[in-house]
């Protein structure tokens, strides 16, 4: 009897429950985005107005009228006021720290003249104290619009530097991050002078010290070379690097940018990205690639494998390998002289039997291997090595491996369908071309800028993936000059007229894919996120302008409204 009466007590609760289910308003999606035009980069690339949040991921996409009849009583609604809704754009190359460090040192990048970079460091100077280390980065002698009287191998010289910083050491690195202007006095701390260099020379193997016709050091320091002085500068305090990346995430969410490719790091910002997370001060979704500079840190990782992140916020699976050189200090590292510097062909940053015995392990363990090559021997050598890799592993796709090169910026037509047919993912920086091709030819000649310099279609009709970036703090961070390059193929003043070889623009829909659904296959997300679609993250990027449809250079007057990462809304301009 007792037992009845359970049962029967029992199911009477239950139908008071499902009464109550029944009478109470609906609890509906966290949020809706409504009145939108939302490109969904779904499988027909369709467009529509709204979408419906729950938990962070996307629960209904379709019309605005659909989705208000979704609303609960705690809905939060957010009208989109007919502005353009894309997925998060993600960077899929680029450098974190460099980003907030170069908030709190000298930024160069927009420094248009050798006189106004030597007025940036007096001012710094006044403000130190003597023998205080002057840092900076940005600096890039063929955007300048006025050159130097004095150049010594298309560089300028330090002295007139060094006169304005006589007590104070000076180490600028090149916006490539491939070169360094170093003064004087940071010369002398390191010993860097016209006796010296002669017995330094073993310590600069895949770099140079820029002489002047004497013999004397101008101060530019390319590729490896720039350790004799970097290695002097002050190492950073753990309080100052978490300064810098709390400036570095927060530009990213002004910018639209929900997820990073952080283009080659060590344990300590992999803590620090951890801790970060761990207190709630992360917000945007990180994909890190191990820095190959650290063989003893490979090891680890490779006994350990890689850490894919449940959370989608923190993901180790991949190794960056520096390669050569960039094209700006003629260190990219060609088949063929180069144009404007005959017998000098750039250089081989790191032993390229290095990219051999990584990529097999790399294979062994589950990383993914993503090498910087700009020159065309670079990226030759690449592909044949991890072509050689992959026949080691004949059970391996190298399609499912994603195997990455990094920039792929100037490529022999023989090597440019080896993308497609071994599933190497190009990652590229479209804005690179904005700002290089000017002056691009005086390196490499016609000839071989039209045959495989910056060739998107060629590579995209190969069958190969490319992913969008900025190469930030090579650039700003911004993506909407790099997806301008993309479509346009002009500098950011709209020259030449056309485009420089325009039958290698993307498409918009191509440009939004490399910064999208694209550039999540490159971190083997794209089952997460990337598209607007039921079941994916809800992160979003919300412009004023529509980018899919506005003329040209409108492009680059548009500004991100809204950045939403997991259905929150982390940025929002106000406007």
């Amino acid at each position: 009897m007792n037992i009845l009466i359970k049962r029967l007590l029992a199911l009477s609760a239950v139908a008071i429950f499902i009464t109550f289910q029944a009478c109470s308003p609906k609890q509906g999606p966290d949020k809706v985005f409504i009145n939108g035009t939302v490109y969904t980069v779904d499988a027909e690339n369709s467009t529509t107005q709204a979408v419906a949040v729950k938990g962070g991921m996307i629960t209904a996409v379709g019309s605005t009228e659909e989705i208000s009849k979704l609303v609960g009583k705690n809905t939060k609604i957010i009208d989109l006021l007919g502005r353009a809704m894309t997925p998060g754009f993600i960077e899929s190359h680029a450098h974190l720290m460099g980003i907030g460090y170069n908030k709190l040192e000298l930024d160069l990048m927009y420094v248009k003249t050798y006189d106004e970079l030597v007025e940036k460091v007096a001012e710094a100077v006044d403000k130190a104290a003597p023998g205080q280390w002057i840092t900076g980065r940005g600096w890039h002698q063929d955007k300048w619009i006025e050159k130097p009287k004095v150049m010594e191998n298309g560089f300028q010289t330090h002295d007139q530097m060094s006169a304005v910083s006589p007590d104070n050491p000076v180490y600028l690195r090149h916006a490539s991050g491939h070169a360094s202007f170093a003064n004087a006095k940071a010369m002398e701390l390191a010993g860097v002078n016209r006796l010296s260099i002669e017995s330094l020379s073993g310590d600069v193997e895949g770099g140079e010290i820029i002489k002047d016709k004497l013999g004397n050091p101008t101060g530019v320091f390319t590729e490896r070379a720039s350790s004799l002085v970097g290695k002097l500068v002050p190492a950073e305090t753990e309080e100052r690097a978490e300064q810098a990346l709390e400036m570095a995430i927060q530009e990213l969410l002004e910018k639209g940018i929900t997820s990073f490719h952080d283009a080659g790091s060590g344990q300590a910002f992999i803590d620090r990205l951890l801790r970060f997370k761990e207190q709630g001060k992360l917000k945007v979704r990180q994909y890190v690639m191990l820095t190959g500079r650290q063989p003893e840190l490979l090891e680890e990782w490779y006994k350990k494998g890689p850490m894919v992140d449940p959370d989608h916020m923190v993901t180790v699976r991949s190794i960056k390998l520096n390669c050569d050189g960039a094209l700006g200090p003629r260190g990219a590292w060609l088949l063929e002289e180069y144009t404007d510097r005959p017998d000098h062909f750039g250089h081989e940053t790191l032993p390229i039997e290095t990219v051999n015995e990584v990529s097999e392990k790399a294979l062994a363990s589950g990383f993914q291997v993503c090498s910087h090559a700009i020159g065309d021997r670079a990226n030759r050598e690449i592909l044949d090595r991890y072509e050689a890799s992959f026949k080691k592993y004949p059970n391996i796709n190298s399609k499912d491996v994603r195997f990455r090169i990094e920039h792929a910026q100037h490529l022999n037509g023989d090597d440019i369908a080896r993308f497609g047919e071994m599933g190497i993912i190009a990652a590229m920086q479209a804005v690179h071309m904005s700002s290089d091709r000017p002056w691009a030819i005086d390196r490499l000649g016609k000839a071989r800028i039209e045959e495989g310099a910056y060739v998107w279609q060629k590579l995209l009709q190969s069958g190969a993936k490319i992913i969008n970036g900025t190469d930030a703090p090579v650039e700003p961070v911004d993506p909407l000059p790099s997806f301008f390059a993309s479509v346009a193929r002009k500098t950011l003043k709209g020259l030449p007229e056309g485009g420089f070889e325009p039958d290698q623009s993307m498409s918009r829909d191509e440009a939004l894919r490399s910064f999208t659904l694209d550039a999540a296959f490159g971190e083997f997300d794209e089952d997460f996120k990337g598209s607007i679609e039921v079941g994916k993250a809800a992160d979003f990027t919300v412009f004023d302008k529509n980018i899919m449809t506005v003329p040209e250079m409108e492009i680059l007057d548009t500004k991100v409204a809204m950045t939403i990462i997991a259905g929150e809304i982390m940025y929002d301009s106000g406007k």
